[in-house]
């Protein structure tokens, strides 16, 4: 537990003042477990997301049951979270592969969506069954019909730092891409670093290759994962850049069913204390959200990942986790 006072506020010269954190814990960060988890269990995650003061929260993803089983049952949760409007301002997203993808969504009411692509060849066909650019024509008629009904598009961006098949993907690579997905429509653009390869100094080069091809940075948001303990680094980096969108997973849940070497995403509860540190509001309580993980990882059996999550939880006296 720690000490009254910490993080102590240290702001940094040239950081954006405030940041919104594009919570994914309940669709990125659950899709990868191996045990089903109940519906009611990720409803009430949920809600213990936006009761710590979260207003983006992914809820959930309409895929084929097949291809991410763990979230077969979006047609049930999603009606289970009439009463998040109640906690205040706050959008769940969910991720449509396709047309098919986008009725079944819009049917239940969403009004927040987003489609994933591949910076890459290898992963695409792994992931989508495409190549890239029949991706972005999959994609195509999916924004568009969303921005008529004037529902908000994401635009994911998956392997933007490297493949593990492909090994280094060519920043220009990236942006051609990636102004095709904005170009189609997208509001907002989350860059991906699926298998945590990322570094500062290339976080730094993507983002200003983007905004040279007319990306705007206040339309890009940033989707690390910590598989080389880069996550917090390169995120300060975009912050530098002037990004003010940070994927992050209550508790550091997440990987890719498609993609074995990529480990846990950015834990939220990581990028709260940094950013409380830099005096950056996120309007998140971080005991809230800490008490919300430590939940979660009861329900799964098994401690959270995140560094700071078990540095603010005094270890049990007497209940134990599965390990």
């Amino acid at each position: 537990m720690s000490a009254p006072g910490l993080p102590m506020k240290a702001p940094a010269p040239g950081l954006p003042s405030r940041v919104r954190i594009h919570e994914v814990g309940a669709r990125d960060g659950l899709q990868n477990e191996k045990g089903t988890v109940p519906t009611e269990v990720k409803a009430e995650f949920i809600r213990r997301l936006a009761v710590a003061g979260l207003t983006t929260i992914e809820a959930t993803s309409f895929v084929h049951p097949k291809w991410v089983p763990q979230l077969a049952d979006a047609e049930q949760l999603f009606p289970l979270l009439g009463d998040i409007a109640d906690v205040g301002d706050v959008s769940l997203p969910v991720l449509v592969p396709n047309e098919r993808g986008l009725d079944r969504a819009l049917t239940l009411g969403a009004r927040s969506i987003a489609v994933f692509g591949s910076a890459t060849e290898t992963f695409a066909a792994r992931n989508l069954n495409r190549t890239v650019d029949e991706s972005l024509a999959m994609f195509e008629p999916v924004v568009a019909r969303a921005k008529a009904d004037k529902v908000r598009v994401r635009g994911y961006l998956s392997m933007c730092f490297g493949d593990p098949w492909e090994g280094a993907v060519p920043v220009a690579q990236v942006v051609r891409v990636a102004k095709a997905l904005m170009d189609l429509g997208c509001d907002e653009l989350s860059l991906g670093d699926t298998i945590g390869v990322a570094t500062p100094g290339h976080v730094t080069a993507l983002l200003s290759a983007l905004n040279e091809a007319g990306v705007p940075t206040d339309a890009i948001g940033v989707h690390f994962h910590d598989t080389y303990g880069q996550a917090l680094s390169n995120t300060l980096a975009a912050l530098q850049h002037g990004v003010t969108t940070v994927d992050a997973s209550a508790g550091g849940l997440g990987g890719c069913p498609y993609a074995k070497s990529a480990t846990g995403n950015l834990a939220t509860e990581d990028l709260v204390w940094m950013l409380e540190g830099l005096g950056i509001e996120t309007g998140v309580d971080l005991a809230e959200l800490t008490a919300t993980s430590v939940w979660l990882a009861g329900q799964l059996g098994r401690p959270s990942p995140s560094r700071t999550v078990r540095a603010l939880t005094p270890p049990p006296s007497s209940a134990s986790h599965k390990e």
